[in-house]
């Protein structure tokens, strides 16, 4: 039942590869879930957007978890897959935070998830997206509110 089929050209993949493929399906699963809670990406079955900044945090910290118990078990990809992951996720959750306090009009869509640009610099624009504040209050923005 878990032996997965190959071509007759291809080898089949070993232990360490079908691991490495179903932790990153884990990472990408929990990120899409809390990108989700957190209004980024519509829900699948009505096609609204839920602001859930709980069940956001939940699959948050459930990844900071995965991150903490697998340091120095992961390979580069992953490591680099799990960061950069959690990178976007806690800037759309501050975001989202910031906008749960502003009247619904005042509130726009996410123009693109995080995970869809993995070249670029997760979170770019988010703070260009918001209105000017202090150094000293941006800064409180991204402490670990969740």
């Amino acid at each position: 039942m878990n032996e997965i089929k190959s071509s007759p050209d291809q080898s089949p993949a070993s232990p360490e590869e079908m691991n490495s493929a179903l932790f990153a399906n884990m990472v990408v699963q929990q990120t899409n879930m809390a990108l989700m809670f957190l209004g980024q990406v519509p829900h699948p079955e009505s096609g609204e957007r839920v602001l859930d900044l709980e069940a956001a945090k939940m699959f948050i910290d459930a990844l900071e978890m995965f991150e903490a118990k697998t340091k120095g078990n992961l390979d580069k990809r992953e490591e680099t897959l799990l960061k950069r992951n959690l990178t976007a996720l806690r800037m759309a959750f501050v975001e989202a935070s910031s906008q749960k306090g502003q009247p619904a009009a005042k509130q726009e869509p996410a123009s693109s998830s995080p995970s869809e640009t993995p070249g670029g610099a997760p979170g770019e624009g988010v703070a260009a997206s918001s209105s000017p504040t202090s150094e000293a209050e941006s800064r409180k923005k991204f402490s670990k509110k969740y």
